[in-house]
């Protein structure tokens, strides 16, 4: 290799386009004696693929600390070890993490190899106008702990960018628009760079029924990603609404859930307006008497 020492090479492989994979990649795992992989029996063709004949190691989620063992004994044998994940990058919502920390603490050598990412690639082609975003990844599985993490981050001004699967996309998109509002943008982002990828935007209220359309819009792994909550500036319509809710003698949270389901403006700040305008309306009513 052109490398001079011996290394843990994290080697980023394609999404689905065999043709994504990077020269300096190809040439890694063709010289290295070692590939940790996270389902050996997908790498196995990878590898094949671009000429690679390394011996194959298991590193998957359930056995991180036991890889690293014997990664660590082939670099102390002076081998270098290329780490791959089924698809993507090492480590970004996939195993790997863990492996690199060790070998790292043990002093050796850690060499990032950039390549294809399915957050990024779906970033590339959203055409979400937000200048940041929140990679989260896949959100958790029991809905109770989904809501409450949806509810945290329902505030946040930034693109927020969820990985999920295709069993549970139906669940997270309708968990998306209680949490959000229907307003705002959702891109489902499907089949990365694959035979039948589809990339469609549409307002969070709609995309659960988009998805019932067609069966087929519910197969493959998703990248979703959902515009940003509004900035306070912009809050002139949930204002409107909150105030007509609060003339109906609506309750402070109801009237503050109700306009964020209608608006998608920010219900936190809803909230904060909601009481307000209700102690204004108190101290009127208190002076009156």
């Amino acid at each position: 290799m052109t490398e001079e020492s011996t290394a843990l090479y994290v080697v980023a492989t394609p999404l689905g386009h065999l043709g994504d994979m990077t020269a300096r990649a190809i040439e890694v795992l063709r010289r290295v004696p070692w590939v940790a992989a996270e389902d050996t029996r997908h790498s196995a063709p990878l590898l094949k693929h671009y000429g690679s004949r390394a011996r194959l190691l298991t590193a998957h989620q359930h056995n991180e600390e036991s890889a690293a063992e014997q990664v660590m004994a082939r670099l102390s044998a002076g081998e270098s070890v290329a780490l791959v994940v089924d698809a993507g990058t090492p480590a970004i919502s996939d195993p790997g993490a863990r492996l690199v920390a060790r070998v790292r603490a043990a002093g050796h050598r850690v060499v990032p190899l950039p390549g294809a990412c399915a957050a990024i690639v779906a970033l590339s082609a959203a055409g979400l106008s937000e200048t940041h975003f929140l990679f989260y990844g896949f959100l958790p599985t029991k809905a109770g702990q989904r809501a409450q993490v949806l509810r945290e981050l329902a505030p946040l001004p930034w693109a927020l960018v969820f990985y999920e699967a295709p069993h549970r996309i139906l669940d997270s998109v309708a968990a998306l628009a209680a949490a959000f509002g229907p307003a705002r943008t959702v891109v489902l982002a499907r089949e990365l760079t694959k035979l039948f990828e589809s990339i469609h935007s549409c307002r969070l209220g709609e995309a659960h029924d988009w998805l019932l359309a067609d069966a087929d819009r519910q197969r493959g792994e998703f990248v979703v990603l959902v515009s940003g909550a509004p900035a306070a500036t912009d809050n002139a319509e949930g204002e409107r609404v909150l105030a007509l809710l609060l003339d109906e003698g609506l309750p402070v949270s109801q009237a503050a859930r109700l306009a964020q389901a209608i608006t998608g403006a920010g219900k936190k700040a809803l909230y904060q307006m909601a009481l307000r305008a209700r102690c204004v309306a108190n101290g009127k009513e208190e002076g009156a008497t």
